[in-house]
């Protein structure tokens, strides 16, 4: 009797187990950048994994942090790097989607109160089956340049544009150092 009552004590924490992992996302690394104070807007980065067997489809996200949250991607139209809202993001079954800098992110627009770098950020993920998943995302730092591209956490990125100016007519001898 013992041994019966411990297979199925065994068999039904195997399938709680397995209906979990079913119905939510493994979320790694989500961040919300920090941005500085009487900034309107920020994005939320992370990677979401699915050890399902079954696509995950992300179709909205909330947070008390913004008045709206919006599923949003970067893409390249004729060389130039746009960002662009989306309706979904999908999760196919055992692969994994990174959200980041210059591609898929989350983004949080009408900040209700001033992001402090190194507090958490609740964010709730909703999916198109009805169920949604609460999530934090610490406050960091996240360094990207002027065109959206190269995260490396340089702080002078943004400058990269001026270093370039090669066109002298205009500056009529100033600052020129041969």
């Amino acid at each position: 009797m013992v041994l019966v009552r411990s297979l199925l004590l065994t068999a039904g924490l195997s399938l709680v187990s397995l209906t979990a992992l079913a119905e939510s996302l493994l979320v790694e690394e989500a961040q919300v950048r920090a941005v500085p104070p009487g900034s309107q807007a920020s994005a939320a980065f992370m990677t979401l994994r699915n050890p399902g067997e079954q696509d995950v489809t992300l179709v909205e996200a909330d947070s008390p942090a913004a008045e709206v949250m919006e599923l949003h991607n970067h893409e390249d139209v004729d060389g130039v790097m746009q960002m662009r809202k989306v309706t979904e993001i999908v999760v196919p079954a055992g692969e994994s989607v990174a959200l980041a800098p210059g591609g898929l992110h989350l983004m949080l627009i009408g900040l209700t109160a001033p992001l402090v770098e190194g507090e958490p950020v609740e964010i709730e993920l909703r999916f198109d089956t009805g169920e949604s998943q609460q999530i934090t995302a610490p406050v960091k730092r996240i360094e990207v340049s002027a065109e959206g591209h190269h995260g490396h956490g340089d702080a002078h990125d943004h400058d990269h544009d001026h270093d370039h100016d090669h066109d002298h007519d205009h500056d009529h001898g100033e600052g020129h150092r041969h």
